[in-house]
């Protein structure tokens, strides 16, 4: 479906059920459409009707930041990383928010060899620490269920 069409749809749909939660689909379409300000007034709106929404708390942070608007966009989702520390999603987009705000020099190096080896010019940002560890819960879930057999 052809992007602007979908948004007709999506727009369609929150008119017709105004307290539906397709508005965050809309915010989202619009958000990647780049009409971020349309995004921002969606999922305002939106939240005021379904305020614990994570999705369209997400889809607010990524426009608020594409707007230059870092600190609301952190708070967005900040929120949803208090509700939900495993969100993928939120992990992510503040990852992107911290890699576009922070100045190179405060990044700490990582290093990609052995250990002792130095470390290399890849950044891996803070937030991701809490991805790091979901994943390797899912590969030890995996490894005993495996081993379970």
């Amino acid at each position: 479906m052809e992007p602007s069409s979908r948004i007709e749809e999506l727009k369609r749909r929150v008119r017709m059920d105004p307290a539906s939660i397709a508005f965050a689909a809309l915010a989202e379409e619009y958000r990647r459409a780049g009409q971020f300000d349309a995004a921002i007034e969606t999922c305002t709106a939106g939240l005021r009707r379904h305020p614990a929404y994570p999705s369209a708390h997400i889809t607010l942070g990524r426009a608020l930041a594409a707007t230059a608007r870092v600190n609301e966009a952190r708070a967005q989702l900040e929120y949803v990383l208090a509700l939900a520390p495993e969100n993928l999603a939120a992990i992510g987009a503040m990852a992107e928010i911290h890699t576009l705000t922070e100045p190179a020099a405060d990044r700490e190096p990582v290093s990609d060899g052995p250990p002792g080896a130095p470390a290399a010019a890849s950044y891996v940002p803070p937030a991701l620490g809490g991805l790091e560890v979901f994943l390797e819960a899912i590969t030890r879930a995996r490894t005993a269920r495996v081993d379970a057999r």
